[in-house]
């Protein structure tokens, strides 16, 4: 298939789930047990601050507790005698009526004992931090000795899968990136090669930034295509438009071109020998073509070697 128009913008990877873990207690970190670059499964202690207040508060309603479970204890027993005695006529209904008020309020405070358990146990809790999903460690924020608050970042980590490509598509791009009828995903490998992933999924943020007038655009990957990418690494994002009035993008090998300077240029067949022919070039498609925007048409014969074509052109033809 042919396209009227490609072009690529500059993207980033990202992760979709990132999180940053941050103290719910106030108190010193005691320890942290992780540093950047760790994998952690969910659930796992990241680290731990001074826990002794919240251990006082424990103690402390666990006592309590103990104390409205004797409380009750009392005022239930206390029920039953009067309630005996009542009922052959040796005590007045109100004493009963009082002795069962007293047995209610027993076990109200009874329950508002186990809550105040149950909120100190809580609190205990906040100082242990765990991980909330199976990832790798971005960052620490903080170090052994340093006062943590509530909500104070203390470790990032994000989730390896799934990930996404991120643009930030200027507006006059907007239009062209939304009629693309193909897009893909251009990673650079370590010999210059050129790998292209067609994302899963494509998504805009519904919102501009205000200063540079851009609007970030969302393309989530496969595992199976981003297995080897890492959050931060530089990516293209190469976007094609469809063909249309009988325009159609020419591509040569990336070997046919030849560059001094800032002149760009190919060696063409002409009259049984080559002449050297400047072109303008459009977006890299992969290790071995590149799109030509200007300069060449289709059926012309280009060196694919052009050492040897520059070899054989005379001075003149220079």
């Amino acid at each position: 298939m042919g396209y009227a128009q490609t072009y690529a913008l500059d993207g980033v990877i990202q992760p979709v789930r990132q999180s940053t873990v941050s103290a719910q207690a106030a108190g010193r970190i005691v320890a942290l047990h992780v540093k950047a670059g760790d994998w952690v499964k969910a659930g796992q202690l990241l680290g731990v601050v001074d826990d002794r207040e919240a251990a006082v508060g424990v103690q402390k309603s666990q006592a309590q507790m103990q104390q409205a479970e004797a409380e009750m204890q009392n005022a239930q027993a206390n029920y039953e005698r009067v309630h005996e005695l009542q009922s052959k006529g040796f005590v007045s209904k109100a004493a009963l009526d009082i002795a069962q008020t007293q047995l209610k309020a027993g076990q109200a405070g009874r329950d508002q004992a186990q809550a105040s358990v149950r909120q100190s146990g809580l609190v205990q809790g906040y100082t242990r931090l765990t991980a909330p999903y199976e990832g790798w460690v971005l960052q620490t924020h903080v170090q052994p000795g340093d006062f943590a608050l509530p909500g104070v970042p203390v470790v990032t980590l994000y989730a390896s899968q799934p990930l996404r490509a991120v643009v930030q598509v200027p507006g006059s791009r907007t239009t062209g990136v939304q009629m693309a009828v193909q897009t893909e995903v251009l990673i650079e490998g370590g010999a210059g090669d050129v790998r292209a992933i067609k994302p899963a999924s494509r998504q805009a943020v519904p919102s501009a930034d205000p200063v540079s007038q851009t609007t970030e655009w969302r393309f989530e990957l496969s595992a199976k295509d981003s297995v080897n990418l890492v959050p931060g690494q530089q990516v293209r994002v190469q976007f094609s438009q469809a063909q249309s009035n009988g325009l159609t993008v020419l591509w040569l090998p990336a070997s046919a071109v030849v560059r001094r300077g800032e002149l760009t240029a190919v060696y063409v067949a002409v009259n049984g020998g080559f002449s050297l022919r400047a072109i303008r070039l459009g977006s890299k498609v992969n290790g071995s073509s590149l799109e030509v925007l200007a300069g060449v048409r289709a059926g012309d014969v280009v060196a694919l070697d052009p050492v040897k074509a520059g070899a054989q052109v005379s001075g003149g033809a220079r």
